[in-house]
């Protein structure tokens, strides 16, 4: 795929139609075009995944000559588009898909699953999906979710531990309220003996968020941040963390970004990953390694047996529903393991991320789908 490509091009064309028809994106806004290199892809991806969401269709038409690789800027830019967003998110056939990934709706339902997760040696995270709040009611709301979560993890006699967004807590809307929200969960956190994770999004918001958890970490504590080795300046900003003592979840990275900040290819990432996950064992507090790549866990185990590490000075953190066979390997061979456990209707963002991190699952949906 051309580098010009991952920078969302500069032409731009009106929504491709379904064949015969069968058009499931009547009066898309304009805003929602597609980058022009994508379109094939794109009419590939509604013919195969999406169409039938609508249609409940049983015949499931390929994606002829597409590779794997060059869907994940496709799923990455729809992932943001909002208006499709809406609709799939009403759909009962889309949300059906998704539980493969989102543990359910409502608190009620992640508890549960931290119930079973917790039966089986593996702890978790919540989150409550949703980012970019349009309100700040939205974003109190939100915060107000968290602190309901805190209570009923410490209640249940699990660790409350979870992982939230600064968009969703209203970050884009006013940086003063955004930071009064977290500071209230975080506060509540410290007094229960628990742990919030600001998950790190696009690499717009890195400098922000390593302000908000750098002051937070210093007044109370139970905090910690997500470092993603896609980006250049990662290595800086995890020697940055280890010096105060801040707990980092290592990552590759989620988002669709320019080839100014970030790594374009995926061996340079893998590379930057190892490097951070090092220094991480080495020097860094409690630290997070998430990955479901086999490579990169070897390393890590590797690694900490050659420095001597102890395995109770860190985790493994994986995705609930991803890899279940590698998450019991660990568990069995004695690692600590965290599922990252989402719940919430926003699903859609989240889950289109999800399918562009490992595009394989792409085929998975297809052939699970319409499974009874």
């Amino acid at each position: 795929m051309p580098r010009e490509a991952a920078k969302a091009c500069h032409h731009r064309v009106k929504q491709p139609a379904m064949p015969g028809g069968n058009d499931i994106f009547p009066e898309a806004p304009g805003a929602a075009q597609f980058p022009r290199p994508y379109v094939g892809l794109v009419q590939g991806f509604q013919t195969a995944i999406l169409a039938p969401c609508f249609a409940r269709q049983r015949v499931l038409r390929p994606l002829h000559g597409v590779s794997l690789l060059d869907v994940r800027p496709v799923l990455l830019f729809l992932s943001r588009q909002a208006w499709l967003r809406s609709r799939l998110e009403r759909s009962a056939a889309a949300r059906r898909v998704a539980t493969r990934f989102v543990a359910g709706d409502t608190l009620e339902d992640a508890l549960a699953v931290g119930r079973r997760l917790k039966a089986e040696g593996i702890e978790l995270t919540l989150d409550r999906l949703g980012e970019s709040v349009a309100q700040l009611a939205e974003a109190a709301a939100a915060r107000d979710e968290y602190l309901r979560a805190l209570e009923a993890m410490q209640q249940s006699g699990t660790q409350g531990n979870v992982s939230l967004k600064l968009t969703q807590f209203g970050l884009d809307l006013s940086g003063d309220a955004c930071h009064a929200n977290v500071e209230q969960l975080v506060r509540r956190a410290a007094d229960l003996g628990g742990f919030v994770r600001v998950d790190m999004e696009s690499s717009d918001y890195v400098e922000r968020t390593l302000e908000l958890v750098t002051d937070l970490q210093a007044r109370y504590g139970a905090v910690g941040t997500v470092i993603q080795s896609y980006l250049y300046r990662s290595q800086g900003d995890v020697e940055k963390l280890c010096a105060l003592g801040i707990r980092v979840r290592l990552c590759k990275g989620a988002y669709l970004e320019n080839a100014s900040v970030a790594f374009p290819n995926k061996a340079d990432v893998d590379l930057n990953y190892v490097t951070l996950m090092k220094i991480l064992l080495e020097r860094g507090t409690y630290p997070a390694i998430a990955t479901h790549d086999e490579k990169m866990i070897a390393e890590a185990k590797a690694f900490a047996a050659a420095r001597k590490v102890p395995r109770e000075n860190f985790e493994f953190q994986m995705l609930y529903g991803i890899r279940r066979d590698l998450q019991r390997k660990l568990v069995a061979e004695g690692y600590r393991l965290r599922l990252y456990v989402p719940f919430g209707k926003a699903w859609y963002p989240y889950y289109m991320r999800r399918l562009a991190e490992r595009p394989a699952n792409v085929f998975f949906i297809l052939r699970n789908l319409f499974r009874r």
